[in-house]
């Protein structure tokens, strides 16, 4: 088969129902050398890493490339997994390994800081190459809009990296509301109340002075589309989430594993109102060190009543709970008119904690949903680049608009004020620096054509 049929074949693979006719080496379990996806792997560190050392042990793959910022953190990747990619060419810069190379890659995993992530899944995608992009899916309001339209125009598969929806929790979630158990939910109270890496830094006054870069960085490929300030510590490696510029702050990281089943099942959708209730230590540059932000959606149909998402950051802000409600740090408390539920985050399940209906329901409860994917989210995400799912848990149409959430969220915790959202004109309406803040600062020249591929 030659190269360029099975790269069309993989780009439609859910239009075809036998593995088989583009992976002929698929065979209980087994793939042909040649006919394995060709993988990058773009942020070869940290969180980066991990899911690059997923994708690069399935026996769906062979690394062809990596790629970091700093070509020493690819070398170490590469030292770690001996035998899977040793081949693999390293590149420091997105955008030159996708022109030497794009035509040689079927499938990649973007796991570098929040800001990058739309301008490498942007042209990834209309490459025609398979992206897994780690969480949160984008930088911006805009940029998930974006991303989401290139999904359905380039037809590609595409995976945001919150694990707990290719998990037991999900499919738990969902037979819970397809048979009545959750219903009529009226509030959740969703905490992460971790220390943060920005907490020790106190107040912020702009940003930090240039530092010695490691050996070797490419600073303007770290930057991409992003203001472009001196290197310095307290933004790489793995500071940048708690700069407005750079990062997501708590929702970016812990929102997709703590409400993302929440948010699909019970169809929530967009806010009309977004509220800052509290807003511990504010700063003009980074994220503050605790908030308490209320998001207020509208009825969405019968069982699914008007409801409030309370979300509590910061180590020792914790919303009041009722007597038997213990909310893990990092989790919530689901209050319908019959039921309490208190779940964590990630692949943890649901217990009913309270409620007059509790015993009852308690004894009868259904059992979970049956997965018409693999329920491993890598394995998820490499199959359905294969053919082999007909679709991504996580794809864009489902992390994008959950990732919209907590970019309204970010906004309100940045301004301190309230927030009301108009879902069909997709604007704020009540106060012009948000509104703008939808799309962020405007990107760095020579960047612009990413938000024209779409």
């Amino acid at each position: 088969m030659s190269r360029l049929n099975r790269r069309e074949l993989l780009k439609h693979s859910v239009a075809l129902s036998a593995a088989a006719a583009f992976l002929p080496g698929y065979a209980n379990g087994a793939v042909a050398k040649n006919d394995k996806l060709n993988l990058a792997v773009i942020g070869c560190a940290n969180r980066g890493g991990k899911i690059g050392a997923e994708a690069v042990g399935h026996e769906l793959t062979q690394c062809v490339a990596l790629c970091d910022v700093v070509p020493s953190r690819a070398e170490g990747f590469k030292n770690k997994q001996k035998g899977k990619c040793d081949d693999a060419v390293i590149f420091d810069d997105f955008r030159v390994m996708f022109e030497k190379m794009g035509d040689k890659i079927d499938a990649c995993t973007i796991g570098t800081p929040d800001h990058s992530h739309f301008p490498i899944a942007m042209l990834a995608m209309s490459m025609g190459i398979h992206v897994y992009v780690e969480k949160p899916l984008a930088h911006t309001f805009e940029e998930c809009e974006l991303l989401m339209a290139a999904e359905k125009k380039y037809g590609v598969m595409c995976q945001m990296g919150n694990q707990g929806h290719s998990s037991g929790q999900r499919l738990q979630f969902q037979s819970w509301v397809d048979n009545g158990v959750i219903k009529n939910v009226r509030k959740v109270d969703a905490c992460m109340n971790k220390g943060r890496r920005w907490h020790p830094w106190g107040d912020v006054k702009g940003f930090p002075e240039a530092e010695a870069m490691p050996e070797g960085m490419n600073w303007d490929a770290w930057a991409t589309t992003a203001p472009m300030h001196p290197y310095n510590s307290k933004f790489d490696p793995g500071n940048w989430r708690g700069w407005y510029d750079y990062g997501c702050g708590a929702f970016g990281d812990w929102g997709p594993h703590t409400l993302d089943t929440v948010h699909r099942f019970l169809k929530l959708d967009l806010p009309h109102t977004i509220r800052a209730e509290k807003i511990i230590k504010p700063n003009d540059f980074i994220y503050p060190h605790g908030t308490t932000i209320a998001f207020d959606f509208p009825e969405r149909g019968p069982g699914m009543p008007e409801m409030t998402i309370n979300w509590f950051d910061g180590v020792n802000n914790r919303p009041t709970t009722e007597e038997g409600v213990d909310i893990p740090k990092c989790g919530k408390a689901i209050y319908s008119d019959d039921l309490t539920f208190v779940g964590g985050t990630h692949n943890a399940g649901l217990k009913i904690v309270g409620g007059d209906k509790q015993q009852e329901v308690s004894a009868n409860l259904p059992d979970s949903a049956k997965s018409e994917t693999s329920t491993n989210h890598m394995d998820n995400f490499l199959k359905a680049a294969a053919g082999l799912d007909p679709y991504c848990n996580a794809s864009f149409a489902v992390a994008g608009p959950l990732t919209q959430v907590f970019m309204l969220g970010c906004i309100a915790q940045r301004l301190g004020e309230d927030l009301k959202f108009d879902a069909k004109t997709r604007t704020i309406t009540n106060n012009a620096r948000a509104n703008e803040l939808l799309k962020g600062h405007p990107p760095r020249k020579g960047w612009e054509e990413f938000y024209k591929l779409a």
